[in-house]
């Protein structure tokens, strides 16, 4: 029941946005599912630390994660600057503006069990694990298989069916 409330979720948050839904509104919503439906190794712990890393284009609106929960774990969310603060993050957006540190950033964050998002063009074929897009007014995103299972995480079965482009 819950996995077809979060994908309803998911699906809802996949429409065109509008002045009364901001975009970075619904990409919130999206990380939060990103979160949900992705099985996390037990030394994560009790909290899942979201993590903005570059200039935070969500503002006010990632805020309203702070204190949610995923299964048993409440999230957390943080704004970083710098590369060796990335470790004690679960979930990483990558801001467009530093898209050209992905490479650095993956290696900062190797052995971690991380979930790597951006919205940048081509960012899981740089071993991103998704990528949020905009295509035709919507909101879509792309999965990288391998980026995940590199950092021993586990996409739902249910996330890779909405996702435009599965990497394996």
């Amino acid at each position: 029941m819950r996995a077809c409330l979060g994908v309803a979720l998911l699906l809802g948050a996949s429409t065109a946005w509008s002045e009364d839904a901001p975009e970075y509104r619904l990409k919130a919503a999206f990380l939060y599912n990103f979160a949900a439906f992705t099985e996390w190794p037990a030394e994560v712990g009790g909290t899942l630390n979201l993590c903005i890393y570059g200039a935070d284009p969500f503002g006010v609106e990632i805020d309203t994660l702070n204190g949610k929960t995923v299964g048993t774990r409440a999230i957390e969310v943080h704004r970083k600057s710098t590369l060796d603060s990335l470790r004690s993050c679960q979930l990483v957006f990558v801001s467009t503006p530093v898209i050209g540190q992905l490479p650095r950033l993956l290696e900062a964050v190797r052995g971690v069990p991380a979930l790597i998002v951006a919205e940048s063009p081509g960012a899981t074929r740089q071993g991103a694990a998704l990528n949020i897009n905009i295509a035709q007014g919507r909101i879509t995103f792309e999965a990288n298989l391998l980026a995940a299972r590199g950092a021993r995480l586990k996409l739902s079965s249910n996330l890779l069916r909405l996702a435009t482009e599965v990497l394996q």
